[in-house]
């Protein structure tokens, strides 16, 4: 049983004799490094006797306490509480200097050698401190990767339970309109389904892989983290001894890019439902309809809720979608992207309170490109366009129901038409390279309506 007076010469802390005491303003005393360790854990510097907060982070040594323990470990002749002390290999020495040119231990010898001529020295216990603090930072990068990895691992996840429901969903539509053909497209109905059914096993691979991947990188990683934060725990020689070859360790260790989930990534549902009807149709036309624009559910913004046949948009319950890039924030865009040609498509705004239709697309600008967005908008009973330079132009229109936009790259021209009157109420030119279209509605459903087709062989 350790005497009254070791007790007392003992750190509250790890309970054996001080190694390097500091004292707070309370008075009680600690192991230097304990108190650090003790710290990093807690969201304020309390002292851990007393609770009181410590008005100082780099609390003063405690040189009295520290040459009592001294004193006491001589008379018992004990060793000194901190771990044995390496020896210089060249003068069997003890090492009690840090070269801080050579970053290596030296003995006092050493010091006054040639070898040493004019560099610079730290005593043991500083040098100590300040590598460990430098080995902390360096490793920070690393804890920040790996919570980001983490965080991209659990939307991975998300991501393959979000295909699997696009799949179900995407099948029970496929379904409901080839029962509509009956027997006659059960061969072409059969051919969706495994290309479906391949899309999902392909891309659910694909995001196993990835997850795959990413553990690996986790792991590579934490095993890093591991090893490093083992080293900062080992004794301050020790430490010294292996600072080198933690430090390559770090940085051998890539800081690897957290991966994105891309809209390709997902089931492309457009290329399924998409104009299905169309592509199927030969002799049985009266039971198609075909739609120049077909939405993506890939683009739409959480809160937006797209129709079976994705012609439609409207407000609704936020859903919990993956965060793609390609989805937008308050919209959604068309499946195809148009880069030749002539195309036009009409949009049944009807009741909404608030709508916008447009397109968004690239520009070029001399050598330059440049992304923009051109609409029509209704909001507060005012209809107004944004056409940069213009972001707000007032539109003299009233009660507009049904609106034709017309995109022609021959001329560059994009025109929006009033379908009731036949007017053309708003026109834009510029060097377009690709448009895509756009829609937003605050609640009820903007459609887009089916053209009349005509089929020639």
């Amino acid at each position: 049983m350790a005497s009254r007076l070791e007790q007392e010469l003992s750190c509250p802390i790890c309970c054996e004799l001080f190694r390097d005491p500091v004292v707070l303003t309370c008075s009680h005393s600690f192991c230097k490094v304990c108190l650090e360790n003790w710290w990093e854990v807690k969201p304020l510097k309390t002292c851990p006797v007393c609770k009181r907060r410590s008005s100082r982070d780099n609390p003063p040594k405690n040189l009295a306490l520290k040459n009592l323990v001294e004193m006491f470990t001589e008379e018992k002749g004990q060793t000194a509480p901190s771990p044995q002390q390496p020896e210089c290999s060249l003068h069997s020495e003890k090492l009690r200097l840090f070269c801080l040119d050579h970053q290596e231990l030296i003995c006092l010898v050493c010091r006054d050698s040639r070898t040493h001529k004019d560099h610079r020295f730290s005593p043991i216990e500083e040098a100590a401190s300040d590598l460990r603090e430098q080995l902390r930072r360096n490793i920070k990068p690393l804890q920040d990767k790996l919570k980001k990895l983490k965080k991209s691992r659990a939307q991975f996840d998300e991501a393959a339970a979000h295909i699997s429901l696009q799949t179900k969903q995407t099948q029970t539509q496929i379904r409901a309109e080839f029962e509509k053909l009956h027997q006659f497209l059960r061969d072409e109905e059969e051919s969706r389904m495994k290309a479906l059914r391949e899309e999902e096993e392909q891309k659910i691979q694909n995001m196993k892989d990835k997850m795959a991947a990413l553990s690996k990188d986790m792991e590579a990683l934490s095993k890093t983290i591991s090893e490093t934060e083992e080293q900062l725990r080992a004794a301050d020689a020790s430490f010294l001894l292996q600072y080198k070859t933690a430090e390559e360790r770090l940085q051998r260790c890539p800081l690897v890019e957290e991966p994105e989930i891309k809209g390709s990534d997902l089931i492309d549902q457009a290329k399924y439902l998409g104009n299905l009807g169309f592509n199927i149709w030969m002799n049985m036309k009266k039971l198609v309809q075909f739609f120049p624009v077909v939405l993506d559910p890939n683009t739409a913004a959480p809160d937006l809720i797209l129709s079976e046949d994705l012609t439609s948009v409207r407000k609704g319950e936020k859903q919990k979608v993956p965060e793609n890039s390609g989805r937008n924030r308050g919209s959604v865009a068309g499946s195809e992207r148009f880069v030749s040609g002539t195309h036009s498509w009409e949009v049944e705004v009807g009741a909404s309170k608030a709508w916008l239709v447009g397109v968004f697309g690239r520009v070029q600008r001399g050598a330059s490109t440049e992304v923009k967005g051109w609409f029509i908008q209704f909001t507060d009973g005012k209809y107004s366009a944004f056409s940069p330079p213009d972001t707000d132009k007032r539109l003299s229109v009233k009660n507009l129901q049904r609106v034709r936009v017309k995109l022609d790259f021959g001329t560059k021209t994009l025109t929006f038409t009033d379908l009731d009157t036949n007017t053309v109420f708003h026109t834009v030119t510029d060097s377009f390279t690709w448009i895509v279209p756009l829609l937003y509605t605050s609640d009820a459903p903007l459609k887009i309506s089916p053209k009349s087709i005509t089929v020639t062989v």
